[in-house]
Order: structure tokens, then C-alpha cells, then sequence
């Protein structure tokens, strides 16, 4: 009898001590930052190198987008830019022709200055050579404007090439984050065109399980705070890991309707994230408890 009793004893304890009947503090389901990347150029996707399921690292280079037009455009504007340029050279020989006008005509003035000051020389001379100068000088300012007006023209063909140049490189398709592809919306062969999707990935390396916690729960919880994450092992276990608190909701609602009793669907709660380390065991939408341990 003592026996059987020292039995169940051990039994109890071992359910006891077992995480099948323990409450965890707080449940949910894993969710991962997921974003999609849109096509920046348009024209026939030439290549397109992933797959559903590949694993890309931030900056790595994954398709192609036709640029034949692009690269057509881009040389039109540097010949247009060089065929712009031959202007310069002209009118600068023209400028210095003129300079050098003046700087005779300036001589001639000096000179005839003089004689008017001595009596030798009219009115009238005076101001014939003052009026030359004048006429000269304006044709100088002329000359400068055109070619200022050159360089200028020669600038906005600048940026009408780097514009280009941007394009081309936006065809580039250039994958934004180190990540898994979820799903792929596009194929070699196909057209894209700008802000059509491509794929879709998610970083899947750092999960978040987005649990919901009472107001009496909460003034316990902090930012950064380790927790205790549970996840199914099999039917019967759970597996053990650990999580941070990486946000926390500042206002309160309703508990999600995914929630089975309608008992807590209508009692109010706040939103908490935790971050977990993924061993490659988590997935998007797989249950998940966490436990918060005393600080």
C-alpha cells in the first residue's frame, strides 16, 4: 500500500513539473516584417535569378530589366552634348577678337583725348571713339551671353543624362534586404513596368511573436525585457526559447477575434512583440506562449 501511494506521489510531481497543464502568461502567433520589391525600370525582364524559398543577402543582384532604349537615349544626349560644345570654342575666338578691338580702340581714346585736351582734336572725334567703345563693349556682353547660354544648355543635357544614367541603373534589380523569398510574382520573358511586384521576401531569421497581455500585465513588461518563449515541440511538449520585448502598443483593444471564447474576445489588452532568434523552426503564423521572467 505504502508502495502504491509513493507511486502516485511521483506521478503528481512529474505532471506537475511537466509544461502540459502550466498557463503561459501570454499567447500569439509568429508574424515577420515582410515587404515587396517593385520593379524601378520598365521594359522585358531579361533575367530574373531566384526562387521561392532562396535566401538573398541586402545588395545582392537578382534580374535584369531590358536598357536597350535607355542606353539608344543615353548616346543621343552625349552627341547632342558634344555637337552643343563645338559652339564654345567659336565664340570665345570670337570674344578674344573683340577684347582685342577694344584694347586697340582704347589706345585710339588716350590719344584723342590728349589732342582734345590740347585743342587738336573735335568734339566730335571724341565722341566717335566713346560711342565704338561703347558699341564694342556690348557686343563683348553679347558674345558672353551666348556662351553662357551654351554652358547652360550643356548642363541640362547633363542632367538629362543622369537621369538616364539612374534609369539604367534601376533596371538593375537589386534585392533591398538579406532575407527569404516568400512568393515570386514575376518570370524571365515577362514586362515589367515601373511598381509592378516582383517578389516578396521577409527576414525570417529574426521572428516576432505578437502576443496580447491584460492592463494588470502590462505595468510588468518594459521594452528590451527577456522573456520565455514556448512553441510546440509535439502534441504533448513544449520547446524552450528566448525572446525579447521589442514593442510594446500604446493604446488598448479588443482582443482579436481569432481568439476561440467570445468571454475574452470582449475584454480589452494591449499588442506586445517579441523578438525571437529563429533556428529555422518557426514559420509565419505558427502559435507561440511566452512566459515573462522576473526581472
Amino acid at each position: 500500500m505504502k508502495t502504491n501511494h509513493q507511486i502516485i506521489i511521483i506521478l503528481v510531481i512529474l505532471l506537475g513539473c511537466s509544461g502540459n497543464n502550466h498557463k503561459s502568461d501570454a499567447y500569439g502567433n509568429f508574424e515577420a516584417t515582410e515587404i515587396t520589391v517593385s520593379a524601378l525600370g520598365q521594359g522585358q525582364v531579361l533575367e530574373f535569378d531566384l526562387d521561392e524559398g532562396s535566401l538573398l543577402k541586402k545588395g545582392q543582384r537578382v534580374g535584369l530589366i531590358d536598357t536597350t532604349d535607355l542606353h539608344l537615349k543615353l548616346q543621343q544626349l552625349v552627341e547632342s552634348k558634344a555637337a552643343v560644345a563645338t559652339r564654345v570654342p567659336n565664340i570665345n575666338a570670337q570674344i578674344k577678337v573683340q577684347e582685342q578691338q577694344k584694347a586697340n580702340m582704347m589706345v585710339d581714346k588716350e590719344r584723342i583725348d590728349k589732342l582734345y585736351e590740347d585743342g587738336a582734336a573735335t568734339k566730335k572725334q571724341v565722341d566717335d571713339i566713346n560711342g565704338a567703345l561703347d558699341l564694342i563693349n556690348v557686343q563683348i556682353n553679347s558674345l558672353e551671353v551666348q556662351r553662357a547660354s551654351v554652358y547652360l544648355e550643356m548642363e541640362t543635357i547633363d542632367k538629362q543624362v543622369a537621369q538616364v544614367r539612374e534609369a539604367i541603373d534601376k533596371c538593375t534589380i537589386i534585392n533591398p534586404i538579406q532575407g527569404t523569398v516568400l512568393v515570386k510574382f514575376a518570370e524571365a520573358g515577362e514586362v515589367a513596368s515601373i511598381g509592378r511586384p516582383l517578389y516578396k521576401m521577409a527576414d525570417l531569421e529574426n521572428m516576432k511573436l505578437k502576443v496580447y497581455v491584460s492592463g494588470d500585465q502590462l505595468p510588468h513588461i518594459s521594452l528590451g525585457q527577456e522573456v520565455e518563449v514556448l512553441i510546440d515541440e509535439d502534441r504533448k511538449t513544449n520547446r524552450q526559447m528566448k525572446g525579447r520585448v521589442s514593442w510594446i502598443s500604446e493604446s488598448a483593444e479588443f482582443t482579436p477575434k481569432t481568439i476561440q471564447t467570445k468571454e475574452e474576445r470582449v475584454n480589452l489588452v494591449y499588442a506586445v512583440k517579441v523578438l525571437v532568434k529563429n533556428d529555422g523552426s518557426l514559420k509565419i503564423g505558427m502559435p507561440g506562449e511566452i512566459n515573462f521572467m522576473k526581472q
